[in-house]
């Protein structure tokens, strides 16, 4: 299997996690915005990462992506069976991507992607405005909702952990660090998320690249 992406993007590494956690093989197959690589093209005709080539099947967008692996590959299941423990797993994920992941989007893009590499400024003033009036009461939101488990749903890990802890990596590549004595929830599930091994190698390879590229 092959996924296309690049290893910066929040929908990118929860997938990475995602078949990390399933012991999935696949190669990764780096792109960016606007790549020409015809087969992320084939994949993904919007352009949309991440994008899967399983065995001439594609497929664009990590929910869709995951959704078709979890029916694939059920075990160990990441999406509970449990009625309300799947629609937590599910709003969790929804959170994550069009929530969370749009507020680091905006923060991200414009002090990161846009100067870096697209090679042109980007809207300081709005990545400001969201770190100052949408970031905290999104940390506060979650900081509430960490059950005692340490886990989003249920005693143990899923798909709603690795949604919602992958947009913090975009965050802290930011600048923006969290606060433990504000949220110290947080801060002790956001560690042992991503410090599992099915992330941290690839956070790691991020970190190389973003220090490049302040270099």
């Amino acid at each position: 299997m092959i996924v296309y992406g690049s290893v910066v993007s929040p929908f990118v590494r929860k997938l990475l996690g995602y078949l990390g956690e399933k012991g999935i093989d696949f190669e990764l197959k780096g792109v960016g915005i606007g790549d020409p690589d015809p087969g992320f093209q084939a994949a993904s005709p919007l352009g949309k990462m991440p994008a899967m080539d399983d065995d001439g099947f594609l497929l664009a967008d990590s929910s869709a992506i995951i959704h078709y692996l979890e029916a694939k590959h059920p075990e160990p299941p990441l999406i509970p069976a449990d009625p309300q423990a799947r629609g937590r797993t599910i709003w969790w994920e929804e959170f994550g991507d069009t929530i969370f992941a749009a507020c680091s989007g905006k923060m991200f893009f414009n002090r990161i992607v846009a100067p870096k590499f697209l090679g042109r400024e980007g809207d300081l003033d709005a990545a400001a405005q969201a770190e100052a009036e949408e970031l905290p009461r999104l940390l506060d939101y979650l900081e509430g909702a960490i059950p005692a488990s340490g886990f989003l749903v249920g005693g143990g890990l899923t798909l709603a952990d690795l949604a919602v802890a992958s947009p913090l990596v975009n965050f802290r590549h930011c600048g923006t660090v969290l606060d433990p004595a504000r949220h110290p929830r947080i801060a002790e599930w956001s560690e042992a998320i991503l410090s599992r091994p099915s992330l941290a190698p690839w956070i790691a390879k991020e970190d190389r690249m973003m220090a490049k590229l302040s270099g």
